[in-house]
Order: structure tokens, then C-alpha cells, then sequence
């Protein structure tokens, strides 16, 4: 009997024991649980950059930054001119951060066609890739042309509001990106809020074609119609066209005084910014008033005195395509891409991928570039991603 009453008495305290050490341990693996859970939100976003458009997920794409290689985080620099053939070589050994798509790519391809493709490229990438188009309407109509896409291409915004107000210019607008998303396009470079001084100016037929405060509305109005369809619209061209030449074949010299710059063409970009558009596209021309040297998309004065620090704009910067004629003068060292980067650039639109990816590499290895500047431009183009929920 006893030893019975001592077998059972065993029993209980091992019992016990069990109990007791499993709980101990599950409060150990609670312990390391937190701790871990204490480190991966240990990154600190400098409080300069509370008042970012993407600030809420910088912390999610500082963690995905620093896992990534020199290689990999200057691939995301570029939207490279897209080409079926090279697609493969460009994201498995270059790391390409995006493609922009022009008419050609649409020509021969049904809606399922090309969208199989792009999502093709999607699955090869480790990062989502920017997948950009310029839909503008109107004169410019990349997809839109083609009646595999629509029976008639989509006009120009201001067709739509002379006809019909901003009521028509949002139906449209919305049916536009519903076109562009059902293809995996994430990225339209539109609309066009330069102001031309009269209708003979290059710009004209591609611009909204009214003063300052008109457009400033519709620069704001398209911002919305985009963010209300959780897709990226792209403001162009900064710092304002005005009535100066076209940029892809000669360079564009640009006179004006300043305080035109102040008190017209910078309206409706600030318009677009404090509707919080994601994207300014910069162009080439060279402002005197600004910067006699260089042209705007290779400009520290114009890039980061005049878009970040007057107007306060902390989305994505993005060039013009840099390997055109307006630029190649100004780095004949074949620096053109350092010198927008430099300059604050954080996307580079290039037809001439590859060379420019080494530029940036060597640049970097040399010190020409600061592994800062990088880091601070990647981080802003994966929290955007992050924040319009690239796939």
C-alpha cells in the first residue's frame, strides 16, 4: 500500500513537473518571440522623413534594402526600354528594376497575350518590376491605338473635358486604368501638366491647353482619379515645357525668367504633389534661370533645389529616357546616368541599359557615387511598391 501511495505520489510530481517546464518553456519561446519580434522593428526612419509619401513603409522596404546586393539595389535605378528578347538576361544577371513599354509592344498581342507575358516576367523577378506605359490620350496612345485593346483609341484629356467636363474626363480616366491594369501595366507616364504659351508650341497638343489654374485643377483631378484606382499616375514634364523644342532630337535651351516658372508651370505640379501624386517626370530641357550648365534631368539645382526642397516633393523622381540627343552633349564621359542620380534623380528611363548599369557600378566603386544616395533612392521606389501593392 505504501509503495502504491508512493508510486502515485511520484506520478503527480512528474506530472507537475511536465506542466511546470512547459510552461516555463513556452514563456522562454514567448521571451525569444518578443525579443525577435523587438529587433525586426528596432529600424529607425530618421524623423526627417515623417512627412514622406511613403514614410509608413519605409521600414518594410529598409528591411527588404538590406538584404540586397550593390547589384540588385542599382537594377531598381532603371525603367529600361522593353524588349521580349532580353527581358530574361536583364532580370536574372542585371536586376532590372522595370520596363516601359512602347507602341511596338502592343502591336501584334491580344489583351490575354500580352498579359500573360508581362506576368511572365513578373514571376522571373524576385522584386515586383515597374511596368510602365505613356497612355496619354490623344496624340500619345501606346495601347489604346490597337482595336485588340479598344474599338478607338482613348483622346486626349482635353477632348474629354471640352465635351463633356471633369464628369466624362473621370469616366474615361477610370476606364483607362482599368485597361492598363487588366495588362499588368502598374505605372502610366501621364498626364502632361506643362503650360504652352500659345498653340504653335511643341507641347501644345499633348497638354491640357489652358492657363495655370485650369491645369493646376486637372493635375490635381488626375492625381485622384489614379489614387482612387490604387494606381500610379506620373506628372510631366518638370520643371515645364512651356514653348520650348522637342527634346528627343536636339537639345532645348529655355529662356524665361523665373518668376514665370514661380507663378505658372510650377502650379500644377504643386497642385499634383499635395493631391500626393507618386511620380514627376523630369525632362531635358535647360533652364537658364535655374541652371545654364546642365539640363534638368542631370540638375542638383533643378532635381533637388527646386522639386524636393521648394516644392516639397518626396515621391519617385524619373528621367526622361537618357540616352536621348538633348543629353548626350552634356556627358560626354558617359556620365549621364551618375549625374542624375547625383543630381537626385531615383529612376532613369534609358534605352542603353547595360552600359549605364556599369556606369552606375563603377561610379559607386570610385566613390562618385555615395552608397547613400543609392540606398535613399531604393528605398523610396520599394516603398511605393510596398504602398500601391506591387505583385
Amino acid at each position: 500500500m505504501k509503495k502504491l501511495i508512493f508510486l502515485l505520489l511520484l506520478i503527480v510530481i512528474f506530472a507537475f513537473g511536465l506542466v511546470y517546464f512547459k510552461d516555463l518553456s513556452l514563456k522562454k519561446l514567448d521571451k525569444v518571440d518578443n525579443v525577435k519580434e523587438t529587433e525586426k522593428n528596432s529600424i529607425v526612419i530618421d524623423n526627417k522623413y515623417k512627412d514622406d509619401l511613403f514614410y509608413d513603409k519605409y521600414v518594410e522596404a529598409t528591411k527588404i534594402l538590406d538584404k540586397m546586393s550593390l547589384e540588385e539595389k542599382i537594377g531598381q535605378l532603371f525603367l529600361v526600354r522593353y524588349d521580349k528578347s532580353i527581358t530574361d538576361d536583364y532580370i536574372s544577371n542585371y536586376y532590372v528594376g522595370g520596363f516601359i513599354l512602347f507602341a511596338k509592344d502592343f502591336e501584334n498581342h491580344t489583351m490575354k497575350s500580352i498579359s500573360d507575358e508581362i506576368s511572365a516576367i513578373q514571376n522571373e523577378s524576385s522584386l515586383p518590376l515597374t511596368i510602365a506605359v505613356d497612355e496619354e490620350g490623344g496624340y500619345v496612345t501606346r495601347v489604346s491605338r490597337f482595336t485588340n485593346f479598344r474599338d478607338s483609341k482613348f483622346l486626349s484629356p482635353k477632348d474629354y473635358y471640352e465635351t463633356g467636363g471633369y464628369e466624362l474626363l473621370e469616366q474615361m480616366e477610370n476606364e483607362k486604368i482599368s485597361l492598363l491594369k487588366n495588362i499588368g501595366i502598374n505605372l502610366n507616364l501621364a498626364p502632361v501638366v506643362d503650360i504652352p504659351t500659345s498653340p504653335n508650341d511643341f507641347i501644345y497638343s499633348r497638354s491640357f491647353g489652358l492657363d495655370a489654374k485650369e491645369t493646376s485643377i486637372f493635375a490635381k483631378n488626375m492625381v485622384k482619379y489614379s489614387k482612387n484606382n490604387y494606381f500610379s499616375s506620373c506628372l510631366k514634364h518638370f520643371p515645364g515645357y512651356g514653348n520650348n523644342v522637342d527634346t528627343h532630337t536636339g537639345v532645348a535651351i529655355d529662356n524665361r525668367e523665373y518668376e514665370v516658372f514661380e507663378k505658372s508651370d510650377y502650379l500644377p505640379f504643386k497642385a499634383g504633389i499635395d493631391e500626393g501624386v507618386p511620380f514627376i517626370l523630369i525632362s531635358h530641357n535647360i533652364v537658364n534661370s535655374i541652371d545654364s550648365n546642365y539640363p534638368s534631368s542631370l540638375s542638383n539645382k533643378v532635381i533637388t533645389g527646386e522639386l524636393r526642397n521648394k516644392l516639397k516633393f518626396t515621391g519617385i523622381v524619373v528621367t526622361d529616357d537618357l540616352d536621348m540627343d538633348a543629353v548626350k552633349s552634356y556627358a560626354i564621359d558617359g556620365n549621364a546616368a551618375t549625374l542624375a542620380i547625383n543630381a537626385g534623380a531615383d529612376m532613369i528611363i534609358t534605352s542603353d541599359y547595360i552600359n549605364m548599369y556599369n556606369e552606375i557600378l563603377n561610379s559607386v566603386s570610385t566613390n562618385t557615387i555615395d552608397i547613400s544616395v543609392i540606398d535613399e533612392a531604393v528605398r523610396r521606389i520599394i516603398a511605393w511598391k510596398l504602398s500601391y501593392g506591387l505583385k
